[in-house]
């Protein structure tokens, strides 16, 4: 149940980051919990692979490159997933930006138990 609510704030963060950027548009709000489904599984599955990949251009950055990986993976989730665009790389990296930011947030909140 818990993390049905992490989906749906995440889906939330998704349409906000829409509002808020221009270039980036949901169509609705079952087309942004399709996105986070999306992104989970890119995260999953094909980001370590790049990180890992990139692993000498990220140590010469500091850590930066990771941004550049994070817009190109938003960009390639505008252009798989239906109701979501990205027009552009300055909305995919101010968009994975915000995305990232309240994404880190959210991840960090725990079930009283």
């Amino acid at each position: 149940m818990f993390l049905l609510l992490k989906w749906v704030l995440f889906a939330l963060v998704i349409m906000l980051s829409a509002w808020l950027i221009p270039g980036i548009e949901v169509d609705g709000f079952l087309s942004a919990l399709l996105v986070v489904v999306v992104m989970a599984l890119i995260n999953t599955f094909v980001k370590p692979l790049i990180v890992l990949i990139t692993l000498p251009i990220n140590v010469i950055t500091l850590g930066l490159f990771i941004f550049v990986i994070n817009a190109a993976l938003l960009l390639l989730l505008g252009k798989i997933t239906p109701g979501f665009e990205v027009d552009g790389f300055l909305s995919a990296l101010l968009g994975s930006v915000v995305i990232s930011f309240l994404g880190t947030l959210i991840s960090n909140i725990e079930p009283k138990t």
